[in-house]
C-alpha cells in the first residue's frame, strides 16, 4: 500500500475518534500539574500532532488565559477540533495550523509550553525534542508522551515488533538521558494507565470499524488497515506490562 492511501485511510477511520492515540484528559491535567504553572497566567502554547485535539480542548479549559496554536499535519482533523472548539466556547484560544512538526512555523523563544501526546514518534524522540527547543523560551516546558519499555528485557516477540516499527523505544532512564543530554531538565514523569490505550483508543476504535469497512466496500486496502490495527491492539492487551506511553515533562536549560 503506498503511503498517500495509507494515511487517507487512517485519517478516515480515526477522524470521528475522540482521540488518535491513547491518553485521557485525566492524564493530560496531571501532566499540566507536574509544570507547576500558575492556571491563571496568559501562556503562549503549542500543541504539535494535535488530531482532532482531545488534549487541545482539555487545555483550552484547565488554562482560561492561554493561547493555543493546533498543529497537525491533515487539515481534516484541525477541521473537527474547529467544529469542537466552537461546540465548547474555545475557538477564540485556538488557532490551528495544517504543517509538518519536522517544519514547523513557529518564532523562535516564544512559547512557554510545547505539548504533544503520543506524535513525536513521527519525526523520532531526539530529533523532536532537538527540533522544538529552539521555540521555548528561557524555561519553558516541554511535555511529551512517548512510547517506552516498562522494563529492561521485555519478551522477544514484542521486543522485535517495537524494534522493527520505532527502534527509539527505550526505557525511562534512557528517554531521560537523551532529554538532559538535549537541553532539558526532568520535572516529572509518569506512565499511561491501560484504561487510556483499551477503553479510550482501542476499544473505541474496533467500534468504527463496521462503518469504515461500509465506506470502503472490497477495498483490500482497508481491510488491511483494520488488521493492523486489530494486530496492534491485541499486542497491546497481551503486553500491557512490558510497554507503554510515559509523559516526559521537562523545563528548557
Amino acid at each position: 500500500m503506498d503511503e498517500q492511501t495509507l494515511f487517507s485511510l487512517m485519517v478516515d477511520l480515526h477522524r470521528d475518534g475522540t482521540r488518535q492515540g491513547p491518553g485521557s484528559d485525566d492524564e493530560t491535567l496531571r501532566a499540566l500539574e507536574l509544570t507547576r504553572f500558575d492556571r491563571s497566567s496568559t501562556l503562549k502554547i503549542a500543541d504539535i500532532g494535535c488530531g482532532t485535539g482531545a488534549s487541545t480542548l482539555a487545555l483550552a479549559k484547565m488554562l482560561p488565559n492561554a493561547s493555543i496554536t493546533a498543529i497537525d499535519l491533515f487539515p481534516e482533523f484541525l477541521e473537527i477540533l474547529k467544529e469542537r472548539a466552537s461546540a465548547t466556547g474555545c475557538a477564540g484560544k485556538i488557532e490551528t495550523r495544517a504543517e509538518s512538526m519536522a517544519s514547523l512555523s513557529l518564532s523562535a523563544e516564544s512559547y512557554d509550553l510545547l505539548w504533544s501526546e503520543g506524535a513525536i514518534y513521527n519525526m523520532g524522540f531526539s530529533n523532536g525534542i532537538h527540533a522544538w527547543r529552539p521555540f521555548l523560551r528561557s524555561d519553558g516546558m516541554l511535555v511529551v508522551s512517548e512510547i517506552t519499555w516498562l522494563r529492561p528485557d521485555p519478551p522477544k516477540e514484542i521486543l522485535e515488533h517495537w524494534s522493527a516499527e520505532y527502534p527509539e523505544i527505550a526505557t525511562a532512564p534512557e528517554k531521560i538521558a537523551t532529554l538532559e543530554s538535549a537541553g532539558y531538565d526532568l520535572a516529572g514523569y509518569f506512565v499511561l494507565p491501560s484504561s487510556c490505550w483499551i477503553e479510550n483508543y482501542y476499544n473505541p476504535t474496533e467500534q468504527r470499524i463496521p462503518g469504515f469497512l461500509e465506506r470502503h466496500p472490497d477495498s483490500p486496502e482497508a481491510v488491511q488497515v483494520v488488521e493492523l490495527e486489530r494486530q496492534e491492539a491485541d499486542l497491546y492487551r497481551r503486553y500491557k506490562d512490558d510497554f507503554s506511553y510515559g509523559f516526559y515533562v521537562a523545563r528548557k536549560r
